[in-house]
């Protein structure tokens, strides 16, 4: 055989060779996360909507089942800062129980802050498989995404406006999910269970049929209007009519769910809170927010987080809007010391 037809000898770089390996493991973790780590497991955020979606109207299903049964069973489980009950009943119980563990049978090991607390055991064979494609999701939510489950915390609230509940005022009571990736509410849905209405949002991804954009309400500029909770309206309505004008109209009404989705649906201009509250209450609404270009921030200005181990309380207060958040903050500022003296009597 001549030398111009020896076979060629192909030497392969060990260096290159490593550097791809690497690469493709890189790519596998990435899409497929870190086997043997405990919570690393990626998980469909669409389904988890769906679950969150289903569990909601789950847990107000109890409500309403409760009340209509008159089973409330009501009693004190402590007092706010500023001597108001805090109530507890039944169906606040029976509703964590028909959230919280609709998530833990769906995802073991997801991390779940819920405003009330259980240790009975639960026979998970009991309990009905969360819906995890709901239609009106799939329809609305057209991409998904797959998220580590150890960068996912859920919120729980499994009945707002317990005080309300127990005086039969049951257009304020919803039940809250909220789903937070790191840190961040991504995730909200709010169930008014007695008026069978669901709202929920995906930040940047889609949103419930009956959720208006932003830019489909409009603000009333000559007449601002201000909800806030039952027990404080008289001193908010004085330092509101001092920032914004004496025709302002203070609107009281109970539970941060209910306020907040009169924010968004533009039947108010401002929903402001002026003592401590929990995220559980306004985390959903907070996410909802968000995916219409709302904000939502402390009477400061100060951005609200929801890490699992962050305090649950805000106590700097609480401003939703749509428009004009910052001019809001702004008028209310001079006020605030007036405002804040009042609830320390």
């Amino acid at each position: 055989m001549s030398a111009s037809m020896a076979p060629a000898n192909v030497r392969l770089n060990p260096v290159g060779l490593l550097v791809a390996a690497v690469i493709a493991i890189c790519i596998f973790f990435y899409m497929f996360g870190v086997p043997g780590f405990p919570g690393n497991d990626r998980i469909s955020m669409r389904e988890l909507l769906s679950v969150s979606v289903d569990l909601a109207e789950r847990g107000g299903k109890r409500v309403t089942e409760i009340a209509q049964a008159q089973l409330l069973e009501a009693k004190e489980k402590g007092k706010t800062k500023e001597g108001a009950k805090e109530m507890l009943t039944q169906g606040d119980l029976e509703s964590h129980r028909a959230i919280v563990n609709g998530f833990l049978k769906t995802y073991p090991g997801i991390t779940l802050i819920s405003e009330e607390h259980e240790n009975k055991p639960v026979d998970f064979n009991q309990i009905p498989d969360p819906n995890k494609q709901l239609e009106e999701v799939l329809r609305a939510v057209s991409s998904d995404q797959q998220i580590p489950l150890s960068n996912i915390a859920v919120w729980v609230d499994p009945l707002d406006a317990t005080q309300e509940y127990t005086e039969g005022l049951y257009k304020f009571v919803t039940t809250m999910v909220c789903v937070v990736v790191n840190g961040e509410p991504t995730i909200g849905v709010i169930h008014k269970p007695f008026e069978k209405e669901t709202v929920w949002a995906w930040v940047d991804k889609g949103h419930s049929p009956n959720l208006k954009k932003s830019s489909d309400v409009k603000p009333n500029e000559n007449k601002r209007k201000i909800i806030v909770s039952r027990s404080h309206a008289g001193p908010v309505e004085a330092v509101a009519k001092k920032s914004f004008g004496p025709d302002t109209e203070v609107v009281p009404a109970g539970g941060a769910g209910y306020k907040t989705l009169e924010v968004i649906k533009g039947n108010v201009e401002a929903y402001v809170h002026v003592t401590l509250i929990k995220k559980w209450d306004i985390c959903a609404g907070h996410a909802i927010l968000k995916a219409v270009e709302g904000k939502m921030t402390t009477l400061e200005g100060n951005y609200i987080t929801y890490y699992p181990k962050d305090n649950p309380k805000v106590d700097a207060g609480l401003l939703a809007t749509i428009y004009n958040h910052y001019d809001y903050l702004k008028k209310l500022a001079p006020e605030m010391d007036t405002l804040k003296g009042k609830h320390k009597r």
